[in-house]
């Protein structure tokens, strides 16, 4: 367990984004510098399934408790290659003749077992973690109260070690704890590392010296290059053959992180028979490089590791290591938890459904609506207008459900738990029966009450088309949350995309008055062949087709043509199935986008280091500069992070 001290701006956090490979590919390393593993480049492999970047932000889904948390985390990781090594050894002790211990074997079994909703696996990180006390407690966000910080952070950590995971690198982990609660963390985590034969690099700003003890070794980075890396013991022996002493009750940590300073490291020099100097950053690599940890470090980093003595389950070679059917029925039980906890939204859309149903049956009463003339039938195309914008505004809470769920998401997308698709399926098909209820609460409400054509094949296309509205409605919105990523920006791209809908969807603006460079927006309005369906079907009904009225020339016309050409309406009977075909269209069409915009868009807003411009002007006056802004991150100039160093 390796401790990774620096002072802020120092590349902490890019050190360990290079080591874990999260790093954007597009920068380029100045100097050659490359990270491997047990000798296999970054792009032989699959780091993020080999190794885990825990940022300093916990991230989880509020509603769920901490068990049902690290179960799905379980489920989405799998067992690695615990099943086959259990395979083996079974094979080995068997023909050796070996009898093993009941309960040992029993574990063993237990924990290398895939796809079970409640793993050993889990109940073991819980108990190892202190989290057993809280397992059945929500995790809370903002607007639930849940367990408390510090054990958010264990389930941060929690997630990762559940499975096969060996590395970890954790970035800040005790920001907001106190360092009662950062000690007990960081006592934990040397436990799995000493007891799974783990790996964890953790940065940490001032720890407390009790838990700066915990660590094995050291790295002090500094200006972009590592100043010491090694055991922890023979860190201080380092800096006092440099002259600089940590004074008796000055915290080492404190002092790692002051003695490279140049406005703090006078305080420490000890060398009385010489005059004080400043020591520089590169001065102190350099002789680190001379000091006899750093030689034996070089020794050891001179000869490359050979592939060969690797073992096939030390690294991950495929991306995800669970089946797509184990990785959907998990996603299903998650996605179907999650319903259940929010009931209250669907329950509530339901009555809010209902009470607006009854306002419209009462506006559009039976007893005052005819079917006589014209003026008749534009009412009833304010009534089936109504239909459709009520059930299309109904979607309208996919939008916050979907971008309160995002952040989660992204930290499992690039953690490999699941591809998109994964997440979006279970998110479509779940929500299909409670749109069927709500479909049917609207029509068997409004249909009959306001007098719509009674034939009983009309009410069920009726009922068809507005669950295809409702339908097309939600993944309209899934795909906006997942296009602008932002509730604020959602919010306003929604807004702008309902307003283009209707202003171009032929109701608001009849389609022979829409200018011709803007025709195009007619026909890609899902709300036009919502629309036309609904009146196609209402106004070829027998009630309206059995009337005549008289045509500007006097002649006679079906009253139900004469409305929908009064109306700007496709007259076309067939123009009912091209509706609902354009609405199926728009639906798939628009869940696709969002899936698409899940796999290929990032999180809003990017994090980077910024400095002042006194600071800048006096590193690069000193020759000291060791970064340079490119593409808003900060790279090294000099080659100093090569892959000896890291």
């Amino acid at each position: 367990m390796t401790l990774l001290l620096g002072p802020p701006s120092s590349g902490k956090t890019t050190l360990l984004l290079a080591l874990a490979g999260k790093l954007d590919p597009a920068l380029v390393v100045a100097g050659g510098g490359e990270v491997s593993y047990n000798g296999f480049r970054l792009g032989e492999f699959v780091p993020q399934k080999t190794a885990a970047y825990i940022s300093q932000t916990d991230v989880h889904v509020g509603e769920m408790t901490v068990k049902e948390t690290l179960d799905f985390s379980a489920r989405c990781q799998g067992v690695g290659t615990k099943y086959d090594l259990m395979t083996e050894l079974a094979r080995r002790e068997k023909g050796a003749g070996i009898r093993p211990e009941p309960e040992v074997d029993l574990f063993m079994k237990a924990t290398s077992m895939e796809g079970v909703e409640n793993s050993l696996q889990t109940d073991y990180t819980l108990r190892i973690l202190g989290l057993d006390i809280c397992a059945d407690t929500i995790v809370g966000d903002q607007m639930q109260r849940g367990i408390s910080g510090g054990q958010k952070k264990r389930v941060t950590t929690g997630e990762m070690i559940v499975g096969p995971t060996k590395v970890l690198f954790m970035d800040e982990i005790s920001t907001g704890l106190d360092s009662s609660t950062t000690f007990q963390i960081v006592k934990c985590l040397q436990q799995i590392v000493h007891l799974g034969e783990a790996t964890i690099l953790m940065s940490l700003l001032q720890p407390a010296p009790e838990t700066f003890d915990l660590f094995d070794d050291i790295i002090l980075l500094s200006e972009g290059q590592i100043v010491y890396q090694g055991p922890r013991e023979y860190v201080l022996e380092f800096f006092d053959s440099c002259g600089f002493c940590c004074p008796e009750r000055k915290g080492t940590a404190d002092f790692l992180q002051e003695v490279t300073s140049r406005k703090d490291q006078e305080q420490y020099w000890a060398d009385k028979q010489m005059p004080y100097r400043y020591v520089s950053v590169p001065e102190f690599a350099q002789r680190f490089k001379r000091f006899h940890v750093g030689l034996q470090l070089e020794n050891h980093l001179s000869l490359p590791f050979d592939k060969s003595r690797c073992h096939q389950a030390a690294l991950v070679f495929s991306k995800h290591s669970v089946s797509t059917t184990e990785l959907l029925k998990a996603s299903f039980d998650k996605e179907w938890l999650l319903i259940k906890r929010n009931s209250f939204v669907y329950i509530f859309k339901t009555i809010q459904l209902i009470i607006v149903a009854l306002i419209a049956s009462t506006v559009f009463l039976r007893t005052h609506m005819h079917t006589t003339n014209l003026d008749d039938g534009f009412v009833y195309i304010g009534a089936l207008l109504f239909t459709l914008i009520v059930n299309m505004f109904n979607g309208f809470a996919e939008l916050s459900l979907t971008i309160t769920r995002l952040p989660v998401f992204y930290k499992h997308r690039d953690l490999l738990f699941y591809p998109a698709w994964v997440f979006t399926v279970p998110n479509v098909i779940l929500r299909i029966p409670f749109s069927i209820i709500e479909s049917i609460v609207w029509v068997l409400v409004t249909y009959y009450t306001i007098g719509f054509a009674p034939d009983a094949d009309r009410f069920f296309k009726h009922l068809l088309l507005v669950f295809l509205i409702q339908q097309m409605a939600g993944g309209l919105f899934r795909a906006t949350a997942g296009l602008c990523r932002s509730m604020i920006i959602a919010q306003t791209g929604g807004a702008l995309f309902l307003l283009i809908f209707f202003v171009l969807g032929g109701f608001v603006l009849p389609k022979v008055f829409i200018p011709n460079w803007w025709i195009w927006g007619y026909w890609i309005s899902p709300l036009m062949y919502g629309y036309n369906a609904l009146a196609v079907n209402e106004f070829y009904a027998p009630r309206w087709m059995n009337k005549f009225v008289l045509d500007q020339n006097g002649v006679p016309k079906r009253l139900g043509i004469a409305m929908l050409e009064g109306a700007n309406i496709f007259v076309d009977k067939n123009w009912y199935w091209i509706g609902a075909a354009g609405l199926l269209g728009f639906t798939i069409f628009f869940n696709v986008l969002f899936t698409l915009s899940l796999m290929y868009l990032n999180p809003l807003g990017k994090p980077q280091a910024v400095i002042s411009e006194e600071t800048a002007k006096e590193a690069e006056g000193n020759g000291h500069s060791k970064g340079a802004i490119r593409n808003g991150s900060t790279k090294p100039k000099d080659g100093s992070h090569n892959s000896k160093q890291l």
